[in-house]
């Protein structure tokens, strides 16, 4: 069975910091790219960052460079999203997805940043 599993959300003050995980089962881990998408209150999903299966490139969608760093450990089959200086846009549920030839999503972890 598949599992994606994220934990690390909660309440933080704008400028506050949060890391969120994501803990990966059920498939072959280090075969698959890894991204955090996020859906803030009646808004659609957005991809936020994403990391390549082989060599670890990545990429940030603009409202969060040099903000938010992905970076995954395919020892322990997660991956990670530190998030600095949050702001109140940041507010979202934040869901990580494995894809390759398939596409596997976990459930979602709630950010509330405050102002």
């Amino acid at each position: 069975e598949v599992q994606l599993q994220a934990f690390g959300g909660g309440l933080v003050q704008a400028g506050g910091s949060l890391r969120l995980s994501c803990a990966a089962s059920g498939f072959t881990f280090d075969d698959y790219a890894l991204a955090w998408f996020r859906q803030a209150p009646g808004k659609g999903r957005e991809g936020v960052s994403c990391i390549s299966a082989r060599d670890g490139r990545t990429y940030y969608t603009d409202s969060v460079k040099g903000r938010f760093t992905i970076s995954r450990d395919n020892a322990k089959n997660t991956v990670f999203l530190q998030m600095n200086d949050l702001k109140p846009e940041d507010t979202a549920v934040y869901y990580c997805n494995a894809f390759a030839e398939r596409v596997y999503w976990g459930q979602g972890t709630l950010v509330t940043v405050s102002s």
